[in-house]
């Protein structure tokens, strides 16, 4: 089990985050749209990884993480927390899939916005073909995409169906797929499920479990990637499931 951290320690780690969001807020709204895609993407690292920082969340990359030059490319992972997105934002920027309902949530949700976050609505499954539509030409312009096929997040104990229809935009437009297997470790190796944004946990609780944490650590492992060419989307998406699973000793 991961260790508390101290009182006067949370209470420091609170004032910097609220400091961290506000120049973050502050930066979207007056610079970022601005920008160049190679300059938005060095601010959004630096950002993601100045966050992990203060909460005290140790990145692990292991694998074959991807040239930061990659273009035309769509990451596809096991969702387990909000963190996630910045987890992966601190080795490389992407362009993320994402539920309604964070574009909603309170200041992350306008973060969201502002990095061109694609929102798609789970209950109206006519919107899946919108956004795939929507993917395809972004990675024909040579996005990087990433999207979490779960639909959801999970404890990080297993890992729930995966859904294929957003997996044509790839397809369509001959995208280069990254499995990508997270996960949040006990010292022990065991799933560190406090770490987990699940269930009833609203975005302030999973943010003050991390905090009371002395330290934490999330592991991204990228695994061989995958031509799309000659697959057919639930095929595919069975192939990258069963990928990340084999990583993660899970099974199907």
């Amino acid at each position: 089990m991961s260790k508390a951290s101290h009182p006067i320690v949370r209470t420091y780690r609170i004032s910097r985050i609220v400091m961290h969001i506000l120049y973050g807020l502050s930066v979207s709204a007056l610079i970022l749209k601005r920008l160049n895609q190679h300059q938005r993407h060095a601010i959004i690292k630096r950002w993601s990884e100045k966050l992990l920082d203060i909460l005290n969340v140790k990145l692990t990359v292991e694998g074959s993480p991807p040239n930061q030059k990659l273009s035309n490319a769509m990451f596809v992972g096991n969702h387990i927390s909000w963190l996630d997105i910045y987890a992966l934002n601190s080795v490389h920027p992407v362009r993320f899939i994402a539920k309604s309902e964070v574009a909603r949530w309170p200041i992350l949700g306008w973060l969201a916005r502002q990095a061109n976050t694609m929102f798609i609505e789970r209950a109206q499954k006519k919107d899946a073909q919108r956004v795939t539509i929507a993917a395809t030409e972004s990675l024909s312009k040579g996005d990087c995409l990433c999207y979490f096929p779960e639909g959801t997040t999970s404890d990080g104990t297993e890992l729930l169906p995966f859904k294929s229809s957003l997996m044509q935009a790839s397809i369509n437009a001959n995208a280069e797929i990254w499995p990508l297997a997270i996960h949040y470790p006990n010292q022990d190796g065991s799933p560190n499920i406090r770490m987990a944004f699940v269930g009833e946990t609203t975005f302030i609780d999973s943010m003050w479990q991390i905090i009371s944490l002395h330290q934490s650590e999330v592991k991204l492992h990228f695994l061989p990637s995958i031509d799309p060419n000659g697959y057919e989307r639930r095929e595919l998406t069975q192939h990258i499931k069963s990928a990340i699973a084999a990583h993660l000793k899970f099974n199907l």
